[in-house]
């Protein structure tokens, strides 16, 4: 298995941060496998979904509709709402696998491989690229 890290900065903002580019230059030039991709964060998540087209607005909609970002939450340190962000993980998954074809993600045609952080309060985050070979 042949793995590394990404530092993503992702600010002061709710965000849907597109790891695509950085997933197909990792496996390029690798044979058939499997790429997984996993946040070592208990207030983040991969979400496999259509951005540029509104969808990653929809889910951070969403998601702010399923978690307000009030005092309702009793983990409470950090930014009114912060409870929110460890709940998150359990509606996006803090990983995601792809198949690895010659090379390339077999992703459908909109999918994109994207970084979810509601967590205000920790705009740095690491992302663990790891691929299996087939």
């Amino acid at each position: 298995m042949r793995s590394e890290t990404l530092e993503v900065r992702t600010g002061s903002r709710d965000v849907v941060h597109d790891l695509t580019g950085d997933c197909a230059a990792f496996v390029s030039g690798e044979r058939d496998g499997l790429l997984h991709v996993f946040v070592p964060h208990a207030t983040a998540g991969i979400a496999i979904l259509e951005t540029g087209a509104g969808s990653d607005d929809d889910l951070l909609a969403a998601l702010d509709d399923l978690l307000p970002a009030d005092d309702r939450w009793r983990h409470r340190h950090g930014s009114p709402g912060h409870g929110r962000s460890h709940v998150m993980p359990a509606l996006v998954p803090p990983y995601a696998s792809v198949p690895v074809l010659a090379g390339r993600l077999a992703l459908g045609t909109w999918q994109s491989i994207c970084l979810v952080d509601l967590n205000v309060d920790n705009p740095e985050r690491s992302v663990r690229l790891s691929f299996l070979p087939g």
